[in-house]
């Protein structure tokens, strides 16, 4: 691999090989979504690279907030995720969110999308294109062009086995077909509302607001040479944080192969009466 250069962009700055690339019961709680959005196509994922610790981030993460609100004109549902990474943490604030796991996913990127530069914030669109996170219009383009898929008909069992563990149990079909290459399944769970006052750092003196921020992020399987009907299921375990509330959390299953495109995904708010499994 190719020495890496990082770099905080803002609005309508680009790296160069960027503007190349711009192309229920307190116990339990089962989600099961089914709506004409999925029977016509389903969501198109958005993942935002950020750090509190990059100045041009949070002009990002208001455009994401936005877009979770429905404050464009979309023909099409979104699923966003934002994952925060650990490199700017050396600049005098380290981001409470930031997680390695994060930087190592958007290396991954950096080398399927045949990009020069590391940079935040930076926004993928179903793993298959690319664009500053600053930049509104780029972004709306490319979730209106965007590929979509048959969203999955998945049921979602919410339990919290210990008081500070969340199990997330998977079932049902991902109505997408997998070849012999193979895809995983992957789920994240993700926390909205949340209020950091930042002390040093570029952001010195502001107080920042991050939604679907990615707290925890597994794989909850392999899939090959499977059908479309094919029922796939599975169970992850997240250990939760200090202060984890429900009502403030959701997660966020997708399909991806190796090349890191998305072939599919769906979304789950967690219930609100989320309660801990009393012992027999």
């Amino acid at each position: 691999m190719a020495p890496r250069l990082f770099a905080c962009f803002g609005r309508n700055t680009y790296p160069q090989s960027s503007r190349k690339m711009r192309t229920q019961s307190s116990e339990t709680a089962t989600a099961d979504i089914v709506s004409e959005e999925q029977k016509r196509g389903g969501a198109i994922l958005v993942e935002l690279f950020s750090s509190q610790g990059c100045k041009t981030s949070p002009e990002a993460e208001l455009l994401i907030s936005r877009l979770g609100r429905g404050d464009f004109e979309l023909d099409v549902p979104v699923i966003i995720l934002a994952f925060h990474v650990d490199y700017w943490d050396y600049m005098g604030w380290k981001d409470p969110y930031a997680s390695s796991l994060c930087t190592v996913r958007q290396k991954a990127y950096v080398e399927a999308l045949r990009l020069d530069t590391m940079f935040t914030p930076q926004i993928v669109v179903q793993g298959r294109a690319q664009c500053v996170g600053t930049d509104e219009d780029e972004l709306l383009s490319q979730i209106r062009s965007a590929v979509r898929f048959p969203a999955p008909t998945l049921q979602v069992t919410f339990q919290k086995s210990s008081p500070d563990t969340l199990q997330v149990s998977i079932n049902g079909a991902l109505r997408t077909k997998v070849d012999s290459h193979g895809a995983d399944v992957m789920v994240a769970l993700y926390e909205n509302g949340l209020v950091t006052n930042c002390p040093k750092g570029e952001n010195k003196g502001r107080v920042l607001s991050n939604d679907c921020v990615v707290r925890k992020f597994e794989k909850l399987c392999v899939v090959k040479d499977i059908s479309a009907k094919k029922t796939i299921s599975g169970t992850v375990n997240f250990s939760l944080w200090e202060g984890f509330n429900s009502s403030k959390c959701g997660v966020a299953v997708f399909i991806q192969n190796s090349s890191l495109h998305t072939f599919g995904s769906q979304n789950f708010p967690l219930p609100e009466n989320l309660q801990d499994v009393m012992p027999l």
